[in-house]
């Protein structure tokens, strides 16, 4: 067994969970908070038997879509000076890690 861990954005967390319920995965749901844009974000616990790894994958991949979006920036030029501009950054996608299980109980 394995568990799979997917960060994906909040704006595809519904659609992920959703598809991967249609396929018999049961998936836990926790809001996270990401790095670089501090913006949110939603990680999936999913336990998964090995034979399943690949069709798990499959749909996370399916239904993350990456995009960008325009963020705004800030540089320092001077003491005191800083400038504003819009920085477009890509988006979306997932992140996922893929751990053994040991042990599994439901209780």
């Amino acid at each position: 067994m394995k568990l799979v861990l997917a960060i994906v954005s909040n704006d595809d967390s519904s659609i992920v969970s959703s598809a991967l319920n249609k396929e018999d995965f049961q998936v836990t749901r926790l809001a996270t908070t990401g790095g670089f844009l501090r913006a949110g974000n939603t990680t999936l616990i999913v336990g998964v038997e090995d034979d399943k790894v690949d069709a798990c994958l499959e749909i996370i991949g399916r239904e993350c879509k990456k995009r960008t979006e325009v963020v705004p920036s800030t540089a320092s030029y001077d003491i005191g000076r800083h400038v504003s501009f819009p920085v477009e950054v890509p988006v979306g996608g997932a992140t996922v890690f893929i751990l053994d299980v040991e042990q599994f109980h439901k209780l």
